[in-house]
């Protein structure tokens, strides 16, 4: 309604609100059938979403620790003296 009486202010024939009111009811359609096409769907097994939670963690790269020096953690090893070189 807003497009239609945006385009019969601004002199705009029947013809171009139609279109805008067809526009519209056709979108709204769209929208109604991707829900109940999205209502209908079956939800994937438990089984799979396991085991591609897993694949993901084996393909995920190494992350470091956010806070190394949290309650709980192992300090790390201070450098030592170097080690003596064959030479």
């Amino acid at each position: 309604m807003l497009l239609t009486g945006l385009q019969s202010a601004h002199g705009g024939g029947l013809a171009e609100a139609a279109a805008a009111l067809a526009a519209t009811a056709a979108g709204a359609a769209l929208a109604v059938a991707a829900l109940l096409t999205a209502c209908r769907a079956r939800p994937a097994p438990p089984a799979r979403i396991r085991t591609a939670l897993r694949d993901r963690e084996r393909r995920t790269a190494f992350l470091p620790q956010r806070d190394p020096d949290a309650s709980g953690r192992p300090r790390p090893r201070a450098p030592g003296r170097p080690l003596p070189t064959a030479g």
